[in-house]
């Protein structure tokens, strides 16, 4: 059972949707936390947090400002740091795409500069958070975020005899996220007319604390290298305009470049170390640094059939109208109504 009593934890990004949840799940479920670090870049949206979470009334809580593309700043950072949560990304696939070389320096050297920061330090534990867009990337974005995966997933490879171990949580779009389609269409309501790239489009779902309790899980139960996807519902885009504002105009205004029709976190090709662990799928190294029969019995876990591809549109679980109101209500919007 993961018990954060008495440990340092540190959130890149900390200040993000998922790093202000998973602060708040840390203060209340572990409120002997020794130490946990919010380490960002911007320093307004720390001033904020810290409103809302003060160090006097939380004495473990630390606000660190810091970019991960800074080596040396990550390393005074992870100074007897135990856990690492890494969640500091750039996101916006558009914005990715016009400005690539700033994508590559955040997500992919950032990680780097995370991975190796850890190394040199007394870090015991590293999860690292992905996205649905890693699987066959097609925007530089989901490249990035591929790339960054395989750089965790490797890190296990290189830490010789250091008591420290690397994986990864993959999931798709966050319920009511910052950036998010929900938030979005909520307040483009008063407009009349909400944007649909296209009305086949489908996406995963998922909630800001369906996202906390994999890291958690993953804090808990990794090995080291695995790639975690957990088993969550889609929906249809047009679901969730009819949800969010049923009188509204569907205006189609096509697909973005770097978009998708459907979101996959599993790929055909990944069917061949994927492993069904009963909530979650596992995506395992090709070379496993631990013995993968034993993985095996300790989880219960069941190889895929060959083949195998998790996506939005050919899932088995869907969320519709009714049911996506009352998630909005409950994860994003407590004075929702249509």
């Amino acid at each position: 059972m993961l018990d954060l009593n008495g440990k340092s934890i540190l959130i890149t990004g900390g200040t993000g949707s998922l790093g202000k949840h998973l602060t708040k799940n840390i203060l209340t479920k572990f409120p002997n936390v020794k130490r946990l670090v919010i380490f960002s870049r911007d320093e307004q949206k720390q001033f904020e947090m810290a409103q809302e979470y003060p160090t006097s009334k939380y004495p473990a809580i630390r606000y660190f400002i810091g970019d991960v593309r800074d080596f040396e700043r990550l390393k005074k950072a992870f100074k007897d740091i135990e856990y690492v949560i890494h969640a500091a990304a750039m996101k916006h696939v558009p914005i990715a795409e016009y400005n690539p070389m700033e994508c590559v320096k955040t997500n992919v050297l950032g990680a780097e500069n995370v991975i190796n920061a850890a190394l040199e330090s007394e870090v015991k534990n590293v999860v690292a958070l992905s996205t649905d867009k890693a699987a066959a990337p097609i925007n530089l974005y989901g490249a990035t975020k591929l790339c960054s995966d395989k750089l965790f997933v490797a890190a296990n490879n290189v830490k010789g005899k250091r008591d420290i171990k690397f994986s990864v949580v993959r999931y798709g779009n966050v319920m009511g996220s910052n950036g998010s389609v929900i938030p979005f269409f909520i307040k483009k309501k008063k407009e009349g007319v909400l944007p649909i790239t296209d009305p086949n489009m489908t996406r995963f779902n998922i909630s800001l604390q369906g996202g906390v309790d994999m890291v958690l899980h993953a804090m808990e139960t990794a090995w080291g290298g695995e790639i975690f996807v957990p088993k969550i519902p889609s929906y249809k885009i047009t679901d969730v305009a009819e949800a969010i504002a049923p009188e509204a105009k569907q205006e189609i205004v096509g697909i973005r470049p770097g978009e998708k029709l459907h979101e996959e976190m599993i790929t055909s090709s990944d069917s061949f170390t994927t492993y069904d662990l009963g909530k979650y799928y596992a995506i395992l190294p090709q070379v496993p640094n631990f013995n993968l029969k034993d993985y095996i019995h300790q989880f219960k876990g069941k190889l895929v059939t060959q083949g195998f591809q998790y996506n939005s549109g050919e899932n088995k679980e869907w969320v519709g109208v009714n049911e996506l109101r009352d998630l909005i209500k409950e994860h994003v919007d407590s004075s929702f109504s249509i």
